[in-house]
């Protein structure tokens, strides 16, 4: 599965469109709702930290925790994940399985009665097109070393990369079924889940129709990066519409761009305070929820969401965790508190686009300044005393493999501060550093400020970059270096290219390093877990030898709800508190 922003998405216990689940970024940074009960039953109300910006999270600009949890709540999921990170098939959309193994072939299924919300029937359309938007199949695009195309073509713009490397795929059951034949074997091919954006929308979107667009990618040859052929006017028009045409600042006046195939559908957005979501009266299963209406508050600030819950205003809340705000969570009566460790992790990453990083002497004098264990025991200590510097790009402390990884990443080097021998690399230089943080996240500021003072004591000017549209400015480059989360949906592999293939799209520091590349690709057909391992190993020392960035604490989780809402569980993946919310009551 893919990372997320943060929150890092490949997502379903977060988020997996059209894609195996992956990294997702984490922001980790107001009408007031009806507390009546609707038609179909009471309004439940959460916080969210940061606010909704597309209605498509696969592209490298939508992926960003929060657009992953509207996804997991309104697009077809053919898995979910449980509290353990267990696939659980979702057979309220259909089936898929295993056809063999050499070639690996698999097969998916809608159930024949399946609909959008808009009443229109769930076909083997939407899962080509949620194929042909992250198998890369029509690429005949040459990237330079910066993953910048040259020559060719490249369509479909996604946060997780080319995850299906298939053969064109075969349509059967009447329109309901469809086979994809792996060219390699690939690793994630149980948590691929290719539907997201409904074919019939991005058809009407593009004036074309959906059996057109269906045979556009039928009737297209793949790309050739050494002979590329001009481009399909069709394919183009709709990677062009999908890229961006799903990104929003308020509900959009085209209701096609929120066609729901979730149990719940988006009805109602009120820009930097509320977006409210109602049953989507199509969906049928155990994934059904039990309530009325679901409105989603975005509260950025910690103290905010106790306090909204303190006073009803909100149901549940999942603030960044810190000491004082369990402290009040504790004082609060009528309040249940969930913690946990969340599969996500803050780091600093410097931008390899950058000139000042262009030497790597500069790079590694810059990291040689980065206060961890002082940012360690001002954002995190007060919460878990036990919690540790973290020493790996690739593990969390509680996976398999990270303590024997630390003993051989080079990591240590690290460990301390160190001014002089900073000194002594930049050899009388002052670079000037721009980072690119999140202002509305307190954490975020706290770590920016302490890096900023300790860097200049060797030299370094640290301009601030912080910004709260961080998550928009993220895929431009225009800074030095960016501080930010990401959240792991907590299985699969899909997060090694995506942090280390040369343009992908969520390469968001344009790491280039052609080792790195090859291993990351590998990756994804490695099927040996020892083979696996040793590519991860390697992977993270080349990430600390090349001065990637640093790792700095995995993130503490809580919930909170009232004691009103039934149902809630821990979950430390990417959807959140959300994972589970067809078992909640009110």
């Amino acid at each position: 599965m893919k990372i997320t922003r943060k929150r890092l998405r490949p997502v379903v216990g977060a988020v997996a469109v059209a894609a195996a689940a992956g990294l997702v970024l984490s922001g980790c940074t107001t009408s007031t709702p009806s507390s009546e009960a609707s038609s179909g039953g009471k309004t439940i109300t959460i916080a969210q930290v940061n606010e909704v910006t597309s209605f498509n999270q696969a592209t490298p600009q939508g992926n960003l925790d929060t657009n992953g949890v509207i996804n997991y709540l309104t697009q077809p999921q053919f898995f979910t994940l449980d509290q353990k990170f267990n696939v659980v098939p979702n057979t309220d959309l259909g089936t898929y399985k295993k056809l063999s193994n050499s070639p690996l072939k698999v097969e998916y299924t809608l159930n024949s009665d399946d609909k959008w919300s808009d009443g229109t029937p769930m076909t083997a359309d939407d899962l080509m097109l949620g194929w042909a938007t992250t198998s890369c199949y029509y690429d005949s695009s040459t990237l330079d070393d910066n993953g910048n195309v040259v020559k060719g073509t490249q369509y479909f713009s996604t946060a997780g990369g080319c995850v299906f490397q298939t053969d064109l795929p075969k349509i059967s059951n009447n329109n309901h079924t469809i086979t994809f034949t792996y060219k390699q074997p690939y690793v994630d091919w149980n948590i691929v889940n290719p539907i997201q954006i409904p074919a019939h929308v991005v058809a009407a979107e593009i004036g074309v129709s959906t059996k057109d667009l269906t045979n556009a990618f039928l009737k297209t040859p793949a790309g050739d990066p050494s002979n590329p052929a001009p481009a399909n006017p069709t394919l183009e028009k709709a990677a062009k519409f999908w890229n961006t045409g799903f990104d929003a600042t308020s509900l959009p006046k085209d209701k096609k761009l929120i066609v729901s195939g979730g149990p719940l559908q988006v009805s109602s957005w009120t820009p930097k305070q509320s977006m409210t979501l109602v049953p989507n009266k199509y969906y049928k299963g155990k994934h059904a929820v039990k309530f009325g209406k679901l409105v989603m508050r975005f509260i950025g600030d910690a103290n905010a969401q106790v306090t909204a819950l303190q006073n009803g205003e909100v149901d549940a809340i999942q603030p960044q965790a810190s000491a004082d705000t369990l402290k009040a969570l504790k004082a609060a009566s009528g309040v249940k508190t969930i913690t946990g460790d969340q599969v996500a992790y803050d780091h600093l990453d410097l931008n390899f686009k950058s000139p000042v990083f262009s030497d790597p002497k500069v790079r590694e004098a810059f990291l040689l300044t980065i206060p961890r264990q002082d940012i360690l025991n001002a954002i995190i200590t007060p919460i878990n005393p036990k919690a540790k510097v973290l020493d790996s790009q690739i593990f969390l402390p509680s996976q398999a493999g990270y303590d024997e990884s630390v003993k051989q990443n080079g990591s240590s080097e690290f460990d301390k501060v160190d001014i002089d021998k900073a000194k002594q690399l930049l050899a009388g230089k002052t670079p000037t550093v721009k980072i690119l943080y999140n202002t509305g996240n307190p954490n975020r500021v706290d770590s920016f400020q302490a890096i900023q003072s300790s860097a200049a004591k060797a030299g370094f000017n640290v301009v601030d970059g912080g910004s709260p549209q961080w998550s928009s400015l993220l895929p431009g480059g225009a800074y030095d270096a960016s501080l930010f989360g990401w959240i792991n949906p907590g299985v699969g592999n899909a997060a090694l290219p995506q942090l280390f293939q040369t343009g992908n799209g969520s390469n968001y520091n344009n790491f280039n390093i052609p080792e790195a590349n090859t291993l990351a690709n590998q990756s994804q057909t490695t099927l040996d877990p020892k083979k696996l391992q040793s590519i991860k190993f390697q992977l993270d020392k080349i990430a600390f030898t090349n001065f990637y960035g640093l790792p700095l604490f995995q993130l503490p989780g809580v919930f909170a709800t009232s004691s009103k809402l039934k149902g809630v569980g821990w979950f430390g993946g990417q959807t959140g508190i959300v994972w589970n919310v067809w078992d909640w009551s009110k």
